[in-house]
C-alpha cells in the first residue's frame, strides 16, 4: 500500500511543481482533478486512470440503500469518483480519489461517505484503498480509507510523506 501512496504523493509533488499558475488564479476542484489524473497516469503506468468513472464493468456505482443521497445525477445515487485508479474490463480496483478545494466550505461528510462505501470490502464494487485529498494553494491533507474506515495510521504515514515532499 505504501508504494501505492508514494505514487499519489510523486503526482502530487508533479502537479504542485509544474501547474503552479492554477492554484495562484484559483481554477475550480474539476480542473485541478483533470491535471491531477494527468500526473497519475505517469505514475501507475499499468492501469487506468478516469475521472468521474461511475462503472463496475457494465454496472453503474451507486450507494449503498440508507445511504447520504447524491447531488450527481438524476439518479441521486449514482457514485462519481472524482480520480479512479482501475482496470476497466475485469474489474480490478485499486484507488478512489476524492479531491477538494480547501476553500470549499461545504460538509466533506458526502466524499468520505463514498470513499467509506467504495473501499468496503462487503459491498462489490470495493476499492483497494480510499483517497480524500484537499488541496490548499502549497500544501495537501490527507485521509486514507481501507476496508470501509479511515484509517489513522495510514494517513499518518501519507501526512509525513506529504511533508517530506514539501506538501505537509
Amino acid at each position: 500500500m505504501q508504494a501505492e501512496l508514494d505514487k499519489v504523493v510523486t503526482a502530487l509533488t508533479e502537479l504542485y511543481g509544474s501547474e503552479s499558475w492554477l492554484f495562484e488564479h484559483d481554477l475550480g476542484e474539476r480542473t485541478l482533478t483533470h491535471r491531477l489524473a494527468v500526473h497519475l497516469e505517469k505514475q501507475f503506468s499499468d492501469w487506468k486512470v478516469d475521472c468521474d468513472y461511475d462503472r463496475l464493468g457494465e454496472r453503474t456505482l451507486r450507494l449503498p440503500r440508507g445511504s447520504i443521497v447524491s447531488t450527481d445525477d438524476h439518479l441521486a445515487k449514482s457514485i462519481y469518483p472524482d480520480i479512479v485508479v482501475h482496470q476497466r474490463e475485469i474489474p480490478r480496483n485499486l484507488l478512489a480519489i476524492e479531491v477538494r478545494k480547501a476553500s470549499n466550505h461545504q460538509s466533506p461528510e458526502h466524499d468520505q461517505h463514498k470513499l467509506r462505501a467504495m473501499t468496503d470490502p462487503h459491498l462489490w464494487f470495493a476499492y483497494g484503498i480510499g483517497i480524500y485529498l484537499v488541496l490548499d494553494k502549497k500544501s495537501v491533507v490527507a485521509e486514507v480509507y481501507v476496508g470501509g474506515v479511515m484509517d489513522g495510521s495510514i494517513s499518518a504515514w501519507l501526512a509525513g510523506r506529504l511533508k517530506q515532499a514539501g506538501l505537509g
